[in-house]
């Protein structure tokens, strides 16, 4: 009698444990689907935005680069821009598809901001060419193939890009010189003009005619199919110095003409002097003896 009251306690129990199971099964079961359907409507939605948010990137971008192009802009501005604006884009949607799928974005975009410090603070100095690089391209101060001098370096602008200016010198060396240096220190454009002024100064010993001087110059530059008569040539005498008469010389030329007038003269200069006896001075010290 009492084993049968015992089983059947125990087949109670068994059958209270199987309700309370399925009971929670049942729970469990629904909390499941619920997810489930909730998990896939934020993924469904994700998708929509992440493919919708595509599109409108790529038809900002069509439209940026068409407003570009309209406006000629310099094509190295238009590729920066182009891309900058697509990858500001790119991390604004995926941003916005991690909020869709239900991820609290707001230590995300916390971590983001502070990997944007940390990499602005390690990348300042080519920030810095950055920026130059587009002031450059825009206010445009030299162009390619300018012969300018800046930064101790004088050269032809080979190439302007983004973080650096490449310069060609006169002995064939390649210079890479940063666009930041280059936007705020003293650049000297000597083919933003079609005329330059070359100078000269001419010393003469003391005792010498300073008419005949001036005239033999005058002859020299007259004689000279590439020394412009406007603005007209000017001679004057400029100094009285301790060894020398000095003569101060400028006459007006084509850009490309500069060079090959200075040193041309310097050597006409010297030959006609010696043919007219026109003697050229040299440092001399008088003693005197009490």
């Amino acid at each position: 009698m009492f084993f049968m009251e015992e089983a059947e306690a125990i087949q109670t129990g068994s059958n209270a444990l199987k309700a309370i199971s399925d009971g929670k099964l049942d729970t469990l079961l629904n909390q499941a689907i619920s997810l489930g359907v909730n998990a896939g409507k934020s993924i469904l939605l994700a998708i929509v935005i992440f493919v919708v948010g595509r599109y409108i990137i790529k038809l900002i971008n069509k439209l940026i680069a068409n407003m570009l192009e309209r406006r000629r802009v310099e094509p190295t501005i238009q590729s920066f821009l182009k891309s900058f604006t697509n990858i500001l884009l790119t991390i604004l949607l995926v941003i916005t598809v991690i909020s869709a799928l239900g991820v609290n974005t707001t230590s995300f975009a916390a971590l983001l901001a502070s990997a944007g410090v940390a990499i602005g603070m390690a990348l300042s100095g080519n920030l810095q060419n950055l920026a130059g690089g587009i002031i450059l391209l825009l206010f445009k101060p030299y162009k390619v193939g300018d012969f300018i001098d800046a930064q101790g370096i004088s050269g032809i602008v080979q190439e302007i890009q983004i973080f650096h200016t490449i310069i060609l010198t006169i002995d064939n060396k390649q210079i890479y010189i940063p666009n930041g240096a280059l936007s705020s220190g003293s650049v000297t454009n000597y083919s933003v003009k079609e005329l330059r002024r070359v100078d000269w100064t001419v010393s003469v010993e003391y005792g010498t005619d300073a008419d005949k001087v001036q005239t033999t110059l005058m002859k020299l530059i007259e004689a000279d199919s590439r020394i412009l008569k406007d603005p007209a040539p000017f001679i004057a005498l400029k100094e009285l110095a301790a060894s020398s008469v000095d003569f101060t010389v400028r006459v007006w030329v084509k850009g490309t003409d500069y060079w090959g007038v200075f040193f041309d003269m310097n050597k006409q200069v010297y030959e006609e002097f010696n043919r007219q006896g026109i003697s050229f001075p040299f440092p001399q010290i008088q003693v005197h003896q009490n």
